[in-house]
């Protein structure tokens, strides 16, 4: 990292940093990793519609890592790279609407949304609680 006189900004691609009086400061506002599961449910469904919808969800948004289901819910869970919470969050909220039409999903709402960061999840696994990784990958009934 270059460094630079105290005060100076730097630009990075959009992104503005300026250093401290102790050197440079990286910029707090750089995407994270954060997990999301989100839970959808509504009437009943035939399972291969359902199973075909999350299929071309998951073509459709590359870092979808599991989604299981069933006649009348179903559960998707995947990486999202964000600046915070919040961003997450928001995207996840649209993730369903916005690929009903093309993915031809269940006209179903979203009933549970989780939202964390890698740190916990990391933790949450090395102590023994939460989902297990999202093995095996793809769309699989609950």
């Amino acid at each position: 990292m270059r460094r630079v006189r105290p005060g100076a900004a730097t630009s990075r691609g959009g992104l503005t940093s300026v250093a401290t009086q102790d050197g440079c400061e990286e910029p707090r506002d750089l995407p994270r990793l954060w997990h999301v599961t989100l839970s959808v449910s509504g009437a009943r469904a035939p399972l291969n519609e359902v199973r075909r919808g999350l299929e071309q969800l998951a073509h459709d948004h590359p870092f979808l890592l599991t989604s299981r289901y069933a006649g009348d819910h179903a559960e998707v869970r995947y990486w999202e790279e964000a600046r915070d919470l919040h961003d997450a969050a928001a995207v996840a909220l649209r993730l369903w609407g916005e690929h009903r039409q093309s993915a031809r999903l269940p006209p179903w709402e979203i009933v549970g949304l989780e939202v964390i960061d890698r740190e916990t999840y990391h933790q949450r696994l090395a102590e023994g609680y939460g989902a297990p990784p999202a093995t095996p990958v793809g769309v699989h009934p609950f």
